[in-house]
């Protein structure tokens, strides 16, 4: 019976602990570089909900913005959609490339509210 017992506990411990880091990891979002060909830097850890409610942000299209004909729809949100989907690797005229939307979208959003991490290694943390 204790063997039993033994079992079954250390069989309830390794469960839990096996799925414990896959509850952790729903909160983290690792940025997708997967467009990029040969990424220089690793991708940038992202807390997502962490972040928005230290920031304030409540309104999805914030960050997750919809431009048509150069001008931002305030009601349009691009949350169900990668950033490759719209911003290629060269950019164009009308949108740019895929690095620099991060850049300004970020860290341009950092430097505006002197706040955030604006430096490579604050955000592409080894």
């Amino acid at each position: 019976m204790k063997t039993v017992t033994l079992i079954t506990l250390s069989l309830m411990i390794g469960i839990v602990l096996a799925i414990t880091p896959a509850w952790s990891q729903d909160d983290m979002t690792i940025v997708d570089n997967a467009s990029f060909d040969n990424p220089q830097r690793i991708p940038s850890i992202f807390v997502h909900d962490a972040h928005n409610e230290a920031a304030g942000i409540e309104d999805c299209a914030e960050c997750h913005h919809v431009y048509e004909d150069g001008k931002r729809l305030e009601d349009e949100s691009s949350e169900d959609q990668s950033c490759s989907e719209c911003h290629d690797l060269k950019g164009s005229a009308d949108q740019p490339s895929l690095i620099k939307a991060f850049h300004l979208n970020c860290k341009g959003c950092h430097q505006a509210q002197k706040k955030g991490p604006i430096m490579c290694g604050e955000c592409h943390i080894k």
